[in-house]
């Protein structure tokens, strides 16, 4: 349990920095879950746009710490080969 003033604070600080996290992690899952239903359909010109707005969103969880940058790379290449490989 956070005893002095400053663990206090930075107890407070913690939780409002975890839910903007909480909240951009969601939002970047749920553009990655557009992509993985527009790949299943199997709808080319679906995927390659769900990617589109997929790919600034993951980047921008980088820049924001939410993410490793290699991992969004990784992400964003395997989807891409997946889009690509429909049709």
């Amino acid at each position: 349990m956070a005893n002095s003033a400053q663990s206090k604070k930075r107890a407070r600080q913690n939780e409002k920095r975890f839910a903007v996290n909480k909240a951009r992690r969601s939002r970047i899952r749920t553009h990655l879950r557009k992509v993985e239903e527009a790949i299943a359909s199997g709808d080319k010109d679906a995927a390659t746009a769900a990617l589109r707005t997929a790919q600034p969103e993951l980047m921008r969880g980088v820049t924001k710490g939410v993410f490793h940058k290699n991992t969004a790379a990784r992400k964003i290449s395997r989807l891409a080969a997946r889009v690509k490989a429909i049709g």
